[in-house]
């Protein structure tokens, strides 16, 4: 099992996404003007004021979070950790770079998977890649290879790497059996994941932004105490980018490690382009009444996961004066030792409870992309709803007894084959987004409140809910 994935990986990230990521969110960022730098303050605007969600969907600021529970999870603390020990300081360089033109590319992707949305048998919206490979591209076999990869990496495989740091975190910290520590997260689970989307929704929309709130109080404290060597800080992770000093020589593979550690982690953590996000931001009701405004809201949990909380991480790591690179201590351990080291036997503690509510939220935000993907295969009933959170809970359990290396390097292949369709899929559709976008600023500059009308784009005609977009938003 091992040499297939390693086959994989090697397929996808020594080959095609390496490139390929950063190609197609340059792409996306030159075609929309920059837009992800332009009209940042949009970014915001869009979830400041909460509409009236009607039944059929949740609200923009509910999917941001549950956008940002499958982001920030162990990609932040033990992901960041892997690619410093791996890539070196100039890792994270590489993560920003993959952030910035990945706002974009994140982008691009939910405002497709909002204006090709539909209502299920309960009239929720359901929606996403397979949705938008069908209806925009008519190609519905692109949509059944991507929402399978979708359900056996987020749906199953992300669940046990979340549960494997929070059952690592919990071990050293406590002395917990992961076994112990597997059932008990299997538990809790179990309690959200049975209530459906909206029950996820309302758990999200509470623990998300207290646990990254305190996450980025205690960087912000821990930034302020060593404010003299920050500049230095950051003048290593860049320069080691690049190659321009030996900080970084202990690195084997120097600046190809830096740069294939920091895309390959980035991806992990902020999944811009992966195609995971558009699933969740395909049942939110837009304010405004566009599919470019849940598009934005998408590309600001891009900025929120990597600038801001793989940035803490890898600031309160690198100025904790433990780093080395190669070392053998990495993932969480390095983490939790890192924040040791800053405020004594505390940092073991927040870091396992951090990454116990990151993970968590990361395994019930998963899960609601992976039942938008069974929806798009027919399969929405409660029968199989039912298989799917059984299959859920086992694999958190599964995955708090596996290797780190096993457990990573599966998750890496799985989301390679999802982000590869994707892109093509949204490359395939970038006209439409550049139209949609074009469309929206314009009701901007005149000063109106965005509004999306189905009548205003004939091509689209039989390939997008025609009740959905009118131009009240009413069917």
């Amino acid at each position: 099992m091992d040499a297939i994935i390693d086959f994989l990986n090697t397929i996808f990230w020594g080959y095609v996404l390496i490139y390929g990521l950063l190609a197609v969110g340059l792409y996306f960022t030159l075609r929309l003007g920059f837009l992800q730098f332009r009209h940042f303050p949009e970014f915001f605007r869009v979830i400041a004021k909460s509409p009236k969600t009607d039944a059929a969907g949740i609200s923009p600021l509910q999917a941001l979070t549950i956008s940002l529970a499958s982001r920030v999870g162990t990609g932040n603390l033990a992901g960041v950790a892997v690619a410093l020990t791996l890539g070196g300081p100039g890792a994270i360089f590489w993560m920003w770079m993959v952030a910035l033109v990945g706002m974009a590319t994140a982008y691009a992707e939910s405002t497709l998977a909002q204006l090709y949305k539909v209502k299920n048998e309960d009239g929720e919206y359901r929606g996403g890649p397979g949705f938008y490979m069908a209806r925009g591209l008519g190609q519905r076999w692109m949509g059944v290879v991507f929402s399978l990869a979708l359900i056996l990496s987020f749906g199953l495989v992300f669940s046990a790497v979340q549960a494997n740091s929070i059952a690592d975190a919990t071990a050293a910290a406590f002395g917990i059996p992961k076994l112990v520590v597997g059932l008990i997260i299997g538990g809790l689970v179990s309690l959200v994941i049975f209530g459906g989307i909206k029950k996820i929704a309302s758990v999200a929309e509470i623990v998300v932004p207290v646990m990254a709130g305190l996450y980025l109080l205690l960087a912000l404290i821990v930034i302020i105490i060593n404010i003299a060597d920050v500049p230095g800080t950051f003048w290593l992770i860049i320069s080691s980018a690049f190659g321009l000093q030996e900080a970084a020589g202990g690195v084997t593979g120097g600046v190809m490690a830096a740069l294939l550690n920091g895309v390959k982690r980035g991806l992990f953590s902020n999944e811009a382009g992966m195609g995971s996000a558009p699933n969740i931001a395909a049942v939110a009701t837009p304010a405004p009444h566009h599919p470019a405004s849940q598009g934005m809201v998408q590309g600001l949990g891009v900025f929120i996961d990597t600038i801001l909380i793989c940035t803490a991480t890898a600031l309160m790591i690198l100025l904790s004066g433990i780093y080395a690179p190669n070392q053998e201590v990495t993932g969480i351990e390095l983490t939790q030792n890192a924040l040791t080291a800053h405020i004594g036997g505390l940092g073991n503690l927040f870091v396992a409870i951090a990454i116990f509510f990151f993970a968590f939220t990361s395994i019930i935000g998963n899960y609601s992309y992976a039942e938008n993907a069974l929806t798009y295969l027919g399969l929405g009933g409660r029968t199989s709803l039912m298989v799917m959170r059984s299959l859920v809970v086992l694999m958190v359990i599964w995955g708090s007894m596996q290797s780190v290396r096993t457990v990573f390097n599966a998750a890496d292949a799985s989301m390679g084959l999802m982000a590869t369709v994707n892109l093509i899929a949204i490359m395939l559709l970038s006209g439409t987004v550049i139209k949609l976008t074009k469309d929206y600023f314009a009701q901007r500059a005149a000063g109106k409140e965005p509004v999306f009308d189905n009548d205003d784009y004939p091509e689209l005609a039989g390939k997008i809910d025609g009740t959905i977009w009118t131009r009240h938003g009413k069917g």
